[in-house]
């Protein structure tokens, strides 16, 4: 822990020391960008866990920089942190319910007959869990891949000689299908909101409808195209799986009808993604819904008060969400992400912002190999490139969610690249060569889908 913190204290001192500062931000702005940058790979190499880092730096920002410590405190009071938080506190009553395992059952009954209808089923039950359920994580381990799991075992393919029955294409593909969902809701993960906000200080709203609208077409078409890919890629020894529909009908029968709770729950879920979904037309702002349906579940029994106390995830995203927020917000304010965009496109400068964007994307996307998390990801380079290609004159439409999908899909590529995959990869199905391969074949379909058929339809959503 030493080292690395003593490494995140010389990067700080080579920015602010040694290089060159740009001309237009001020010296404390630049030791904010130092602290930033120390930052960003604090929660690479993490020395210290996420939310402890970003807090240290919140404390050493005032320390450091001009920012007030009221301001630097002022990303805790962000509207942006509390829908966050509020979706989580739904999410634990779905998880807590047995409702969200209800609804993937449902799933691999009605389409689980064969093996690939065992991944799109559940494939569709993360996605439908996407709309409200803001952490990969949570979806995967809580509802997800204990199914993949049992479905595996139900037909006796286990990690070692009998993973290739099943285990092997289950595991990649059903994998490769959430960082599809991450992409295509507002809600998917936990830095989209945080991309959203970046997208507003930039002049272009992000609102949860007008992002499920944009990731509808192309994130439908990753869910249908990219099993299909890894099904040939990975064949299993047994195609059709009878056994895992009447799985989920044994598992449905033991749960029973639906309870009292999981009927409130459904009124609350289904009112409050109707109310995300119609924010345009009655002008509620999406953190109160989601706030109300919290209140809501609290009111009603649901959700209890201690499970809003031990949701730890929620809380650690808290801390270094909210803190990251501001200070993202105060380097923007000091300029230095538009010297950045400034200094890169001189060195672009002939090139038309199509051939920019396209450049800049893919950059941006295989950049994700050094990454280990969608958040640091999009902290360090999601805002730089909006200013970059802002200042080229590309719509920002199209550049806030191509950049916002692309931080979400890069994921994909390894078994470190958001939360779920260690969890998915570490139950010793797929070797780390097989993994590799198959999430750079499927960057490859990923790209083209969205550089296609996404930029066609945000053409026809007046986005560009």
């Amino acid at each position: 822990m030493v080292l690395r913190l003593g490494l995140l204290v010389a990067i700080y001192l080579v920015v602010t020391l040694m290089a060159p500062r740009p001309e237009g931000v001020s010296e404390a702005g630049w030791r904010l960008a130092g602290l930033f940058l120390a930052t960003v790979a604090g929660l690479i190499i993490q020395p210290l866990p996420g939310g402890a880092l970003v807090l240290l730096a919140v404390t050493l920002a005032p320390l450091l920089t001009d920012l007030k410590l009221q301001d630097a405190l002022a990303g805790y009071a962000d509207s942006t942190v509390w829908l966050v938080m509020a979706a989580f506190f739904i999410s634990r009553s779905l998880l807590n319910t047995g409702l969200a395992r209800r609804i993937a059952l449902l799933f691999v009954r009605a389409f689980g007959k064969s093996s690939l209808g065992v991944c799109y089923a559940l494939s569709l039950s993360d996605m439908v869990l996407a709309s409200i359920i803001p952490s990969n994580g949570a979806r995967s381990g809580g509802v997800i891949l204990p199914i993949v799991r049992s479905i595996s075992e139900l037909y006796g393919s286990l990690p070692g000689e009998t993973a290739r029955r099943l285990g092997v294409f289950l595991m990649v593909a059903v994998y490769q299908c959430v960082v599809v969902s991450s992409a295509m809701f507002y809600t998917g993960q936990a830095s989209n909101p945080l991309a959203a906000k970046m997208a507003g200080d930039f002049g272009f709203e992000v609102t949860w409808a007008g992002w499920f609208v944009a990731g509808l077409v192309p994130g439908l078409l990753s869910i249908a195209i990219v099993p299909l890919v890894v099904y040939r890629m990975t064949r299993p020894e047994i195609t059709r799986t009878p056994e895992a529909a009447a799985f989920a009908s044994s598992e449905l029968e033991k749960m029973g009808g639906l309870k009292g709770e999981e009927k409130i729950l459904t009124l609350v879920f289904v009112a409050v993604c109707g109310l995300w979904i119609t924010s345009g037309w009655h002008g509620l702002d999406i953190t109160i819904t989601a706030l109300c349906g919290s209140m809501a579940l609290l009111l009603t029994g649901v959700l209890k008060w201690e499970d809003v106390l031990q949701e730890r995830a929620a809380w650690d995203i808290f801390l270094w969400y909210g803190g990251l927020l501001r200070l993202g917000k105060a380097l923007n304010d000091e300029g230095v992400t538009r010297a950045f965009a400034q200094a890169v496109g001189d060195t672009f400068v002939d090139l038309s912002w199509m051939a920019l964007l396209l450049v800049a994307l893919l950059i941006y996307f295989y950049a994700h190999y050094a990454f280990a998390s969608i958040t640091a990801h999009v902290l360090s380079m999601y805002p730089a490139f909006l200013a970059l290609l802002a200042a080229k004159g590309a719509p920002l439409g199209l550049v806030v969610f191509s950049f916002a999908a692309f931080a979400n899909l890069s994921a994909g590529l390894t078994n470190y690249g958001t939360t779920p995959a260690p969890m998915f990869f570490g139950h010793g199905y797929v070797s780390l060569k097989e993994w590799w391969k198959v999430g750079a074949v499927a960057s490859v379909v990923n790209i083209a889908i969205w550089l296609t058929a996404g930029f066609a339809w945000w053409k026809l959503l007046g986005l560009w």
